[in-house]
Parts: structure tokens; sequence; C-alpha cells
């Protein structure tokens, strides 16, 4: 009964903001790396950003320095803060609950544009 949903995914212009959240239900949480990925039409899925469950982070380039992963145990919840976006970032984002043999989210759709 493994339950991942993301949301606070829309549209917004370049050089705007968003923050996808992502709450998982029917596991530890905080025993779990958790991971937003992205797949943009035509291209493969990418592992964007993680967080382990001690709270190390990893970016992949494209997103360093703009993009941030949070989470908060006491919710559940694992954050995308999503700064400074470009068109290139437009894309479904997944969550995924284990970084291995995971649980996936439904997806949330982030389009930048004007």
């Amino acid at each position: 009964q493994v339950q991942v949903v993301e949301s606070g995914g829309g549209l917004v212009q370049p050089g705007g903001s968003l923050r996808l959240s992502c709450a998982a239900s029917g596991i530890i949480f905080s025993r779990y790396a958790m991971g937003w990925y992205r797949q943009a039409p035509g291209k493969q899925r990418e592992l964007v950003a993680s967080i382990t469950s001690g709270g190390f982070t990893n970016y992949v380039d494209a997103v360093k320095g703009r993009f941030t992963i949070s989470r908060d145990n006491a919710k559940n919840t694992v954050y995308l803060q999503m700064n400074s976006l470009k068109p290139e970032d437009t894309a479904v984002y997944y969550c995924k609950a284990g970084l291995t043999n995971g649980y996936w989210g439904q997806g949330t759709q982030v389009t930048v544009s004007s």
C-alpha cells in the first residue's frame, strides 16, 4: 500500500520559480533516500536531484545552483525548490522513494514558457 504523490507543478515564465512536493505513505519514510526525476518529450527519464536518509544531496549539472531538494521527515514529504527556471526544464517531474528498487509517483507537469 505504498503511495507516492507529487504536487505543485504548473506553468511558469522563464526566470520564475516553482516548489514541488512529494508525499509518501506506506513506508518508513525516514529510512529512504528520495529522488526527483524528470522526463521531457522524446527524452530519457533522468535523475535531477536526490537526498539520502542522512540528508546528503546531489544534483545533475544542469540544475546545480538553481534547484534545491529537501525533506521533512515529520511530514513524510520531500520538496524540490526550482528557481531561475528555463524552457529546457519543461518536463514531467517524478518523485521516487528509494533510489535502487523504489516506488514511483504519478508525476506532475512543469512547463516553462513565455
